[in-house]
């Protein structure tokens, strides 16, 4: 099909004839490029700075964990609603995600912290390292909340930029520190100090 880049190989013909696991494309954002992916059950990855090597990397990570093969589309079905939801965000318009989401590129102890970040951690506001850990029953485990933020397959969506020091420094972030700082700043939350 023109267009359309297909990445991995499967021989199996009843996978083939349903099509790709994965479909994706990168969307322009006030952030810089990212690269969207989504599967019948949902998002599945969201990859920050999408350069030909960044896109490159994330679609041969897809394939090794999905199997199959991911496709370049666009226009999909499947990336519609969240690149709509991105441009409300993004624009401002929109403060709670609601799409499905394929889980399946996070541990189940980085799905169940992600999930708490995602449910209690509203836009506008930001919480500690070691208070999400808490909020897991896992109090102590500040170290293992911050592995699970660096390893976010859906970043902005799940909202790993609002996981902060408990000394109100900003703390790391996957995309980078300016990345961060400016979706803070969108959201009207610059924790103290940041500079």
């Amino acid at each position: 099909m023109p267009g359309r880049t297909v990445v991995g190989v499967n021989t199996n013909r009843a996978e083939q004839a349903a099509g790709p696991v994965a479909e994706w494309a990168v969307v322009d954002t006030d952030i810089g490029p990212l690269l969207l992916a989504a599967t019948d059950r949902g998002l599945v990855l969201v990859a920050f700075h999408a350069d030909d090597g960044v896109r490159d990397s994330a679609l041969r990570r897809l394939v090794s964990r999905l199997g199959g093969e991911v496709a370049e589309a666009p226009e999909s079905r499947r990336l519609a609603e969240p690149i709509r939801q991105l441009a409300a965000y993004f624009a401002g318009e929109l403060h709670t995600f609601e799409l499905d989401l394929d889980w399946r590129l996070a541990s189940s102890f980085h799905r169940e912290v992600l999930s708490a970040l995602a449910a209690d951690v509203p836009y506008g506001s930001v919480v500690g390292y070691g208070d999400l850990a808490a909020r897991v029953g896992q109090p102590g485990a500040a170290q293992a909340v911050g592995l699970a933020m660096g390893a976010n397959p859906l970043p902005v969506v799940v909202p790993c930029h609002r996981v902060v020091e408990s000394d109100g420094g900003i703390g790391g972030f996957g995309g980078g520190l300016e990345t961060k700082r400016q979706l803070l700043a969108l959201e009207g939350v610059l924790p103290q100090p940041l500079f």
